[in-house]
C-alpha cells in the first residue's frame, strides 16, 4: 500500500512542479511562495479546528490529534527545512527550464541514500552504487545540454539554487522518516504548513515588500491555488506512505522523483522548451538509475 501511495504522490508532484513553473513565469517569487503556504494552511486549518473542538474526525485518517510543545518543536524544525528548500527551489525554477530543473531534482534519492549511509550507518549494495553512478553521470550530461541554452552549470547561480533545494529536500526526506516513526502524519503536515505562514510573514515584510518596485512585480495567477492543492495532496500521500512500519525512505524518495516524467512532459508540450532530445537521454539515465536503486533496496 505504501508503494502505491508513493507513486500517487509522484504523479501529483509532477503537476505541482508544472503549475509552480507557470505561476513563477515573469512573477515575483516570494509572494507566490507566501500564497502557496497560506493556501496550503487554509486547506488543513478546518481539519485542525474540527479535530480540536468536535469528535467528527475521531479515528479517521483526517484527524489531527491535539499535541503539546514536545511535538510542535520538531514540526517547527521541519517547517524551516522545507521552507529553505522551497525558497532555493522557487528562485531556481523561475530562472531555469523545467526540463533541467526536473532531472536535477530527480537526484534527491541519491542524496537520501548517501544521507542514510552517513547518518544511520546504512551501506550501499552493488545495485545502489550503480544507481548513484548513473545519477551522477546524468547530472554531468545535463550540464552539457544546459550549455546549448547558454546555461553554464559552474557559473550559473540558479543551478546552485536548485542543487541546494535538492540537498535541503533530501535532508527533509530523512527527517520525515524520523518524524513518521513517532508522530501522526496529519499533525506533521497540518502544522508545518501553518508554521510556514508565520515564518514567511517577516520574509515578505522585510525582504520583498520594501523593494517590490525595484524587482519583478507580483501578478495574480490562478495556478497559484493549484500549486497548494496538488502539493497538499502529494504530501498527504507521501506522509501516509512513510507512516507504514515496513516503508523505506530510500524507495519512497526514489519513486517520488518519478514526478520528473510528468514535469518533463509539461516542459516539452506546454512550455516549448529546447534541446529535448539530449535532455530526454539524460532523463532516461536518471530513470535507469532510479530503477537500480529500487533493485538494490528490495
Amino acid at each position: 500500500m505504501w508503494l502505491l501511495l508513493a507513486f500517487l504522490s509522484a504523479a501529483l508532484l509532477g503537476f505541482y512542479d508544472a503549475f509552480k513553473k507557470k505561476s513563477l513565469r515573469d512573477n515575483a517569487v516570494l509572494p507566490v511562495l507566501f500564497l502557496n503556504t497560506a493556501f496550503s494552511s487554509l486547506i488543513f486549518l478546518p481539519f485542525i479546528l474540527i479535530s480540536a473542538f468536535t469528535p467528527a474526525l475521531n479515528g479517521t485518517m483526517f484527524e489531527v490529534p491535539v499535541v503539546g510543545w514536545e511535538v510542535h518543536k520538531f514540526i517547527i524544525v521541519k517547517s524551516f527545512i522545507v521552507l529553505s528548500s522551497w525558497i532555493f527551489g522557487y528562485f531556481g525554477m523561475k530562472h531555469l527550464p523545467l526540463t533541467i530543473v526536473g532531472p536535477i531534482n530527480a537526484t534527491r534519492p541519491v542524496m537520501v541514500l548517501v544521507g542514510a549511509m552517513l547518518i544511520f550507518g546504512e551501506r550501499l549494495n552493488l545495485y545502489q552504487w550503480i544507481g548513484v553512478m548513473l545519477a551522477i553521470l546524468s547530472f554531468f550530461m545535463l550540464s552539457r545540454s544546459g550549455k546549448k541554452e547558454g546555461i553554464d552549470f559552474k557559473h550559473n547561480k540558479w543551478i546552485y539554487f536548485i542543487v541546494l533545494a535538492a540537498i535541503t529536500g533530501a535532508i527533509s526526506g530523512l527527517y520525515d522518516k524520523y518524524l513518521m516513526k513517532q508522530f501522526n502524519p496529519m499533525v506533521v503536515q497540518s502544522w508545518y504548513n501553518v508554521y510556514q505562514v508565520f515564518i514567511m510573514c517577516p520574509i515578505i515584510l522585510l525582504l520583498w515588500y520594501p523593494k517590490r518596485k525595484e524587482s519583478t512585480p507580483f501578478r495574480w495567477d490562478w495556478t497559484i491555488i493549484l500549486i497548494s492543492v496538488f502539493l497538499s495532496a502529494a504530501d498527504f500521500a507521501y506522509f501516509y506512505a512513510l507512516s507504514y512500519e515496513d516503508s523505506m525512505i530510500s524507495i519512497v524518495s526514489m519513486v517520488r522523483r518519478g514526478s520528473v516524467v510528468v514535469s518533463f512532459l509539461f516542459g516539452a508540450l506546454f512550455f516549448r522548451e529546447k534541446n529535448l532530445k539530449s535532455k530526454a537521454v539524460d532523463l532516461i539515465l536518471v530513470l535507469i538509475g532510479m530503477f537500480f536503486l529500487y533493485l538494490g533496496s528490495k
